[in-house]
């Protein structure tokens, strides 16, 4: 089911290291294309575009594409009481860790009079998108609308796709953990094309273009992202689910195994990767997969996703290996089963879970982390999902006379070095005369 890569007996360079990722590079470069096509759609015809992909991709037709209050109220008042629980706990989690996530303000005073401080500004608007094709991501509300609310944005509007199950609404657990989080600007619609819609405004069903795009999704949401970046911020591209473990011989095999396929479960272009020197719990994960995959109640997605280029088993020849192989990885998710972790070592993740008892899974709901995580190995320059996602930071200069005189010659200087001299003489006209 996973195949295996050996990389051992082999002094790789940086490059071959990266090279010998598994990736399914041709779903991704297929995805940005189709992708980008949705959104310019969506750009230009507005809500017809939008009821065409929802009838083609969602199965549903004549839904209310703005979700109406009523829906919201509904779904809260029929929510399993346990499944309330657990999301409150986690809205209360993920708030008092995304408050410390909030820079505060800066102040320099570099000589007498001069001063510079920096502060961190939200933005007006921000879009949210939560999946829910495959699967239902409450969780995914909480962790998209909680930290734009900490970090003080005013407007948050929530985009998800219609289910034909149920009548072209969005999913009730969807719209009760909305109701939760006090969104009341819902969207029915899912996919590139509501990336497209939230970062160009559809006027006729009321949404107006926020200014910020975040989310989790598959890989054309991932890739609408970059097709809308520069009309509007994004987060990173937070695509297909991957997880990467590292372990060493005295690592469970059956944990491991439970791990990579609770991943798995996601999608079929999910991956799941294990890196060891040891053949022996090569050999155990690979047999406690088959036998636990077999077992699950989405057992093909799984298989398939498993069986994939993206997913593998990697052999190196020592745990220094191992760490050099997963930061070309730059995995969304790193699991560590080692006895000796040194997570220091490991620079590229999205999130890093520790030990036997730190599964993915904690950070899915309740860790008090995000779950919205760089993919695609782009957590070698990108963050995850934050309060600071939705802050940007903002310089005030203020000087006064002496200040400004004390460097009025230094300016004059770089100036003419820079063939500017009026930006020099909007210096020297303030002591004139």
């Amino acid at each position: 089911m996973l195949r295996t890569i050996d990389l051992r007996g082999r002094a790789l360079s940086a490059a071959e290291l990266l090279a010998s990722v598994p990736r399914a590079q041709a779903a991704r470069a297929e995805a940005l294309a189709i992708a980008a096509q949705l959104v310019q759609d969506v750009a230009t015809r507005g809500e017809d575009a939008l009821r065409e992909q929802a009838t083609r991709f969602d199965g549903a037709t004549g839904h209310a594409i703005r979700v109406p209050d009523a829906h919201l109220d509904e779904a809260l008042a029929g929510l399993d009481p346990t499944v309330r629980a657990a999301l409150e706990e986690a809205i209360r989690r993920v708030r008092e860790a995304s408050a410390a996530q909030v820079p505060p303000p800066a102040v320099v005073e570099l000589a007498p009079g001069a001063r510079v401080e920096q502060r961190w500004r939200p933005v007006r608007r921000a879009g949210v998108y939560v999946p829910g094709g495959k699967a239902v991501y409450p969780s995914s509300v909480v962790m998209n609308v909680v930290p734009a609310q900490v970090a003080g944005v005013g407007e948050v509007a929530l985009a998800s796709p219609p289910q034909r199950e149920h009548g072209g609404r969005v999913h009730p657990v969807i719209l009760a953990a909305a109701r939760l989080v006090g969104v009341t600007e819902v969207y029915a619609m899912g996919g590139a094309g509501a990336i497209g819609a939230l970062a160009y405004g559809v006027p006729s069903v009321d949404l107006a273009p926020v200014d910020v795009v975040t989310g989790p999704g598959n890989n054309f949401v991932a890739a609408a992202k970059r097709a809308v970046a520069g009309v509007v911020g994004t987060d990173s591209e937070a695509g297909a689910t991957e997880i990467l473990i590292v372990a060493d011989a005295g690592a469970d095999p059956v944990l491991v195994a439970a791990d990579l396929i609770s991943q798995a479960e996601h999608d079929e272009q999910a991956s799941a990767v294990l890196v060891t020197p040891s053949a022996s719990l090569a050999d155990a994960v690979a047999h406690a997969v088959a036998d636990r995959a077999a077992r699950t109640l989405h057992a093909d997605r799984i298989a398939e996703a498993l069986a994939g280029p993206q997913s593998a088993i990697v052999l190196v020849d020592d745990i220094a290996q191992a760490t050099a192989f997963s930061n070309a990885y730059a995995p969304e998710h790193l699991e560590l089963h080692l006895a000796d972790p040194r997570v220091d070592d490991f620079v590229n993740a999205g999130a890093v879970f520790v030990g036997d008892s730190s599964p993915v899974s904690l950070g899915d709901y309740l860790a008090g982390s995000n779950h919205v995580l760089p993919t695609g190995g782009q957590a070698r320059y990108a963050a995850g999902l934050s309060a600071s996602t939705f802050l940007r930071p903002q310089q005030i200069i203020a000087y006064d006379r002496g200040a400004l005189a004390a460097v009025a010659d230094d300016i004059v200087a770089l100036a003419n070095a820079e063939a500017l001299p009026a930006h020099g003489e909007a210096v020297t006209a303030r002591f004139a005369g």
